[in-house]
């Protein structure tokens, strides 16, 4: 055999590995190219775009299907909702909703929090209490028990301290009934009726010297003259019942009077009448005036300011701070029976409303053909590189093969 004649031995490997590599790699390259439709006058070059750029909406509805047919299925999402809501979980998430909306609270510059707070506490206090008001105080033991208490705690128990009785004794004498008002009270009192209605009396039942002086001097001339006296010389009685105020220490007896004065030092009967009549009082008050009472106060009163300092203290409040944590896991436990009973109906609502497929499609098609290529070579690149080589080694098989047949011939 001659050398010449060697190489149609050759070729035929060396040819068929070539063309093996490169037509597969050709083939991998027309999946992803041309990325977009090349055209020749008014025709379409056939194969472009490649077969995945064309193909890029059933590849997305295919994918889509397959995600939500295999992987993304109800149960599926079930389990995955479990895993994710667990009870560790919601409550850690909890607790950091908690803490950001106190965080969101402290620095509220626009007091956007303290308006909120102010017209919520409003409602409250000026319209819902007068409306449940009205309707406990139908009751027929409405405050009955919170009153007795009241008066069997407090007022039974009340007593004047000695500065308390001297303060309200200097204001009886000094503003509700200073010498002045006396004189008036006793010009008032005097009249001739009353002048004459003493007179008869003091002298039809009095006795001994009493009726002797009575019946022949009688008291009646001397009222008179002391009714005038107090009309004409109104400076001069003034100073007469002021002298006779501290002559008598009415001031020092009312201040013992007014010291000593108890609820406990009178009858048990009165006592038990006092409270009933007391609470009676009180009842009727709140069923006929107390809604209109408390409606007024609450338009009456600065809520904001209210509402500022209660936010205040609620900041700066370590129990407020320490309860978080015990608020995050009552709503936690609360959330987790909930979801332990709904969790599949509320997958099953949540699916349509996510429309995870229409997502899937909406991201595929999103893709362009490059980033799409780069992904999935990224994904099987080590596999469509194999492929190209195997290209190559059948190639040279074949050529072998060929080569072979020569031989034979």
């Amino acid at each position: 055999m001659e050398l010449a004649n060697l190489w149609i031995f050759f070729v035929p490997p060396i040819a068929g590995s070539v063309i093996g590599y490169f037509t597969n790699d050709i083939a991998i390259k027309m999946l992803f190219r041309p990325y977009k439709p090349i055209y020749i006058g008014k025709r379409k070059l056939p194969f472009t775009p490649g077969l995945i750029p064309s193909n890029q909406e059933r590849l997305a509805k295919k994918v889509s299907d397959t995600i939500m047919g295999s992987l993304l299925t109800p149960t599926e999402l079930q389990k995955l909702a479990q895993r994710l809501l667990q009870i560790e979980r919601v409550e850690s998430g909890i607790l950091w909703l908690l803490q950001l909306g106190l965080e969101q609270i402290q620095s509220d510059k626009e007091q956007k929090t303290v308006k909120v707070v102010a017209h919520i506490l409003q409602d409250l206090f000026s319209q819902s209490l007068p409306r449940l008001l009205k309707v406990l105080s139908r009751k027929e033991d409405f405050l009955e028990a919170q009153l007795n208490q009241i008066f069997d705690q407090i007022l039974l128990d009340f007593q004047l301290t000695e500065a308390q009785a001297r303060q309200l004794a200097d204001w009886i004498l000094g503003l509700i009934i200073p010498p002045d008002v006396m004189r008036r009270i006793l010009i008032n009192f005097l009249t001739d009726r009353n002048i004459q209605i003493i007179d008869e009396g003091f002298r039809e039942k009095t006795s001994g010297t009493y009726w002797v002086v009575a019946n022949l001097f009688g008291v009646r001339n001397s009222l008179i003259r002391l009714r005038s006296f107090c009309i004409d010389e109104p400076e001069i009685t003034n100073t007469r019942l002021k002298e006779l105020i501290f002559s008598l220490e009415v001031r020092n007896r009312l201040r013992d009077w007014l010291q000593n004065l108890s609820l406990q030092n009178l009858p048990v009967a009165t006592v038990r009448q006092l409270r009933k009549t007391t609470r009676e009082a009180v009842i009727d008050y709140v069923q006929n005036r107390g809604s209109d009472f408390i409606q007024n106060l609450g338009d009456s009163l600065e809520w904001e300011n209210f509402a500022a300092i209660l936010l205040k203290r609620l900041r700066s409040s370590e129990v407020v701070n320490s309860s978080l944590q015990v608020v995050s896991q009552e709503l936690a436990l609360i959330l987790d029976r909930y979801l332990e009973r709904d969790l599949e109906k509320l997958v099953a609502e949540m699916i349509p409303i996510l429309s995870i497929d229409q997502v899937i499609i909406d991201r595929v098609m999103a893709t362009s053909p490059q980033d799409l290529e780069l992904a999935i070579q990224g994904i099987v690149k080590s596999e469509l590189q194999a492929i190209v080589n195997l290209g190559g080694i059948l190639g040279f098989i074949v050529g072998l093969m060929q080569t072979g047949t020569l031989l034979f011939r």
